[in-house]
């Protein structure tokens, strides 16, 4: 239970940062993080709604705000006109590296107030343990 509270608590306060910072949410920013680690800046948009576990239409309805913010773009497979692709744009990609910037810096702040440096490296250790945790080993851009 307290892995979730904080998990919901953190995710207030990282949403309510990113937003008065960049406009973004933290799916947003996840979106768009996902996006920047793949070839050619793009996914299928049915496996990005799967890796940052969204329903179909929550995607939608995400991808929607991001291509009218200029973050995103929308492509059509040109072998399947039925496939589309969410595409990061150059746009999207100063945003995110910004957005990275200010997001690293709140979550360092939330845990060197909290733990020793020998705390985090048993923390990140034992949370390496955890479901899912290899699929965050990903880099965040910076910039």
């Amino acid at each position: 239970m307290r892995l979730a509270a904080s998990n919901a608590a953190m995710t207030r306060s990282f949403n309510a940062s990113l937003q008065a910072g960049h406009g973004l949410t933290v799916n947003d920013f996840e979106v768009l993080r996902r996006l920047s680690l793949e070839p050619e800046g793009r996914m299928r948009r049915v496996d990005l709604a799967q890796v940052v576990s969204l329903t179909p239409s929550g995607i939608t309805r995400l991808l929607d705000g991001l291509e009218r913010s200029g973050l995103v773009r929308k492509d059509v497979c040109e072998a399947d006109g039925r496939v589309t692709y969410a595409c990061i744009t150059d746009e999207g990609d100063a945003t995110l590296a910004s957005a990275a910037r200010s997001h690293l810096s709140a979550l360092e702040a939330i845990f060197a107030e909290r733990y020793t440096s020998e705390e985090l490296e048993s923390l990140a250790e034992l949370l390496g343990r955890l479901p899912g945790a290899a699929d965050a080993d990903e880099e965040c851009p910076s910039g």
